[in-house]
């Protein structure tokens, strides 16, 4: 492949990355099978350290961090003796479940000792699939984020199957960014970034340092894998920052050890390969709702909500409800209506249609007893809430 044919197109000026990354406040970082255990040695407990440092000083400068951590099988595998991973579902399994003790140890073990929470949460596609679940996995996350307690994500791998396996954590990456929101996704791997051929046998490969995510020439560079420990490739991460730039995350694929790589990277020093999304986060999250054409349903508001939502950019409150159309469920889009019956705002649910018309005119002191459990004290979050009339 030539230089012309193979070069993707820059889709920003070289300073718009840099400012994506020094703005970000919530960072999603991934790393890989090969790195966290030393291409299949065994845990890393130094680079783990040195990641955790990392994500400290990020947490320290009012960021919030989630790691999503391979490792798990290949920790496993070598707990068990096994120098070849396995093909078999269950034996997989089994390794996962070995392996994630000490991974998850490791981490817990080096956050504390900076002083930082760390939680262990493990997800499969299924939980992101349901609405219900998807919700509740974020409002888990976000509530975590608060208390300043890092997230270590890995997938379920002991009760997962191949008809709904993530198959790669670069994958799981950008559906944590998608589900929490976040502004970056950075994906660091045993590689520097992404070329423009495989430089290990075209010594015409240029670095690419920038380029737009979902940019289709990406994909046509894009080599297999390149470990024996890990299922991923430089596809799988060129994937994932497609998918993740459609809720607004931009992605920057580097080499897990480069010295403070995430450091550098939010001060702006351009380091590996960022793919920036084409749409800014807050645009795209609210374009996918307001084109949300099959509505499940609609709460009407009185005209104190309507002013708390359009004046004010407030939640949308029960208590400000007075009334609820329609059979919907947690999570689905729904329509926020005036006194006039006119839509203002529409937005995600945080519960069903039957709670909502218990809810109605109710304060969240009562939702305990109205319901036998207290969730969140919001019908739509303002995070989740998108105007449809200014």
């Amino acid at each position: 492949m030539s230089h012309e044919s193979s070069a993707p197109a820059v889709a920003a000026p070289q300073s718009a990355p840099a400012e994506v990354l020094r703005q970000a406040r919530r960072i999603v970082v991934k790393v890989g099978s090969s790195l966290v255990t030393n291409e299949g040695r065994g845990l890393d407990e130094a680079a783990i350290g040195q990641w955790s440092a990392q994500l400290s000083a990020l947490v320290q400068d009012g960021r919030e961090v989630i790691m999503v951590s391979s490792g798990a099988i290949a920790e496993g595998m070598k707990r068990l003796g096994w120098t070849v991973r396995p093909k078999e579902i269950n034996e997989l399994q089994a390794a996962a479940a070995v392996g994630q003790m000490g991974l998850v140890q490791m981490y817990e073990t080096k956050l504390r000792e900076l002083g930082l929470g760390s939680a262990q949460v493990l997800l499969t596609h299924a939980d992101l699939a349901d609405r219900e679940r998807y919700l509740n996995a974020r409002s888990t996350l976000l509530t975590l984020l608060e208390h300043r307690v890092v997230p270590v994500i890995n997938e379920n791998d002991t009760v997962v199957n191949d008809e709904i396996k993530f198959g790669d954590n670069d994958t799981l990456g950008a559906l944590v960014a998608n589900l929490v929101e976040a502004d970056v996704l950075v994906i660091l791997t045993d590689q520097k970034g992404l070329y423009t051929a495989d430089p290990r046998k075209d010594p015409a490969a240029r670095f690419v340092h920038v380029a737009r995510a979902g940019d289709p020439q990406l994909e046509e560079m894009a080599g297999g894998a390149g470990s024996r420990v890990g299922t991923g490739g430089m596809i799988t991460k060129i994937l994932a920052a497609k998918r993740a730039a459609g809720s607004g995350a931009s992605t920057v694929i580097a080499w897990g050890r480069e010295p403070n790589a995430l450091l550098r990277l939010v001060a702006g020093e351009p380091i590996g390969t960022c793919l920036v999304a084409d749409t800014p986060k807050q645009q795209a999250r609210k374009q996918w709702m307001a084109d949300h054409l099959q509505l499940r349903g609609s709460v009407s508001v009185d005209e104190g909500a309507v002013a708390k939502i359009v004046q004010e950019g407030k939640s949308l409150l029960p208590i400000g409800m007075t009334g609820v159309d329609g059979d919907f469920a947690r999570g689905d889009v729904i329509a926020v209506r005036d006194p006039q019956g006119a839509e203002v705002a529409r937005g995600l649910a945080n519960y069903a249609a039957g709670e909502a018309r218990l809810l109605c005119r109710k304060a969240s002191a009562d939702f305990e007893r109205l319901l036998g459990y207290a969730a969140e004290p919001e019908m739509i979050h303002r995070d989740n809430l998108v105007l449809t009339r200014g």
